[in-house]
């Protein structure tokens, strides 16, 4: 059997890095005392969520992959606990900017980062402004523990994501997420958002973990945003499911709390080949969601 304990974090994100970073490494840590040997932290946890307001300031958070002060601290982290680390950051690429995660393994070594395939665009989660579509593709990660795939907060409203991901040989899906209320659309969105997911679990036979923030962050009127007032209420709710999308640990609205769920991999393995779901897929009647019409 290969058993592994997943972790995910769900944390309160103020506008100093220094406290962020600090709040996160005390976490992993306590989340490693438990067991967890794959950890899973938030969105963009360094910072307050950024997109929120549009400033061309902001750009300047954006920094090349060895060079993120998170990634820094999840390399020294993962290679002193033994622990796996995706770690979410803003990334830049010479001219370009992404929302990314980097996959760190248990000894500290950087295996690759994936690139946030799609990118909302809505009044106060204004993605656009500060990223370009992820160019990586989907993307799994062999790790010591397991092979994970990472997918990033809009991603896991697409079953296309976790789809690809299973189809690559991802055994856990991994979602960090920055998501909470809906101001125009004066909507409570959570459960829908966990629906979403517990199904791309069922559908593919996956565990899926999700690791969200909490808190209200509010934005001040200023020059640089052109005068906007608003807040954000994020509704954490964090989770961990089991391979057929029944949520197995579930945090709460308002508290930062770590979840952590131990998974047998080859018992997993086992039930996706019994089920036949990959045994009777049809791709060549699919055309029309690669957006060609079929036959």
């Amino acid at each position: 059997m290969r058993n592994v304990k997943l972790a995910v974090v769900q944390m309160r994100c103020s506008t100093k890095i220094s406290e962020n970073l600090e709040n996160a490494e005390q976490k992993i840590r306590l989340a490693a005392k438990e067991g967890a040997k794959i950890i899973l932290l938030p969105e963009l946890f360094e910072r307050q969520y950024f997109c929120q307001e549009r400033r061309y300031d902001y750009y300047h958070f954006a920094k090349p992959v060895r060079e993120n002060d998170a990634v820094q601290m999840g390399v020294r982290l993962a290679k002193e606990l033994e622990v796996v680390l995706p770690i979410s950051f803003y990334e830049r690429d010479v001219n370009q900017l992404y929302n990314s995660v980097a996959c760190i393994d248990a000894d500290g070594s950087l295996i690759g980062v994936y690139r946030k395939t799609h990118i909302p665009d809505d009044h106060y989660y204004q993605e656009k402004f500060y990223f370009t579509p992820g160019d990586t593709g989907f993307r799994v990660f062999e790790t010591r523990y397991a092979t994970v795939g990472v997918g990033i907060c809009w991603d896991q409203w697409f079953p296309e994501t976790a789809r690809a991901m299973a189809l690559k040989g991802a055994e856990l899906l991994l979602y960090p997420t920055a998501i909470g209320s809906e101001p125009i659309l004066a909507c409570d969105s959570m459960p829908h958002w966990r629906r979403c997911m517990q199904g791309h679990a069922a559908c593919n036979l996956i565990p899926v973990a999700a690791a969200n923030r909490i808190g209200e962050e509010c934005v001040k009127p200023s020059e640089e945003n052109g005068g906007q007032s608003s807040a954000l209420l994020f509704y954490g709710s964090s989770f961990l499911t089991d391979a057929t999308g029944e949520l197995v640990k579930s945090a709460s609205r308002d508290q930062e709390e770590i979840l952590v769920q131990e998974y047998d991999l080859d018992d997993l393995d086992a039930k996706r080949l019994e089920w036949g779901l990959f045994r009777d897929r049809r791709p060549g009647t699919y055309r029309l969601l690669a957006g060609m019409e079929c036959d």
